[in-house]
């Protein structure tokens, strides 16, 4: 617990818009994918096909798309952004090595690294200093 102290007055201390504006695009990504997810019934059934005989397959499946709509306005107005993207981390996981079991794309593998990248860093620095967590919490 004392680990997670440091790192929000560390955080609170150095918090700049800019990291706000990239946690904000990380959740409109995040959010837009899960659209895209959504409305492409295709794509969804060949990111699937190298999970198709794991068991719990249908499952990963249909947590994908509810994870990036909640996890990304979550991430997106700065409310449990650690939570939020603790639970992205199965899915980005899963979007790299779906890339290396099914077909290779550099694109969807290079936005999948960033995106883990970032999201690891938030789990780490927090919502910062725009948000709903930092709002709330100057309310006590």
């Amino acid at each position: 617990m004392g680990l997670i102290k440091d790192c929000n007055k560390w955080a609170n201390a150095h918090t700049y818009l800019v990291l706000d504006l990239v946690r904000i695009l990380l959740g409109v990504i995040l959010f837009v994918k899960g659209i895209e997810f959504m409305t492409n019934h295709v794509e969804m059934e060949e990111m699937g096909r190298p999970f198709q005989d794991v068991p719990g397959g249908m499952i990963i499946l249909h947590y994908i798309v509810p994870a990036h709509f909640v996890g990304g306005i979550l991430i997106v107005v700065g409310l449990l952004t650690r939570w939020a993207a603790i639970a992205q981390l199965p899915i980005i996981f899963g979007a790299i090595l779906t890339n290396f079991l099914g077909t290779m794309d550099m694109n969807n593998l290079i936005l999948s690294i960033v995106v883990l990248v970032l999201c690891l860093f938030f789990i780490v620095y927090g919502s910062g200093r725009h948000s709903v967590d930092y709002y709330l919490k100057m309310q006590q």
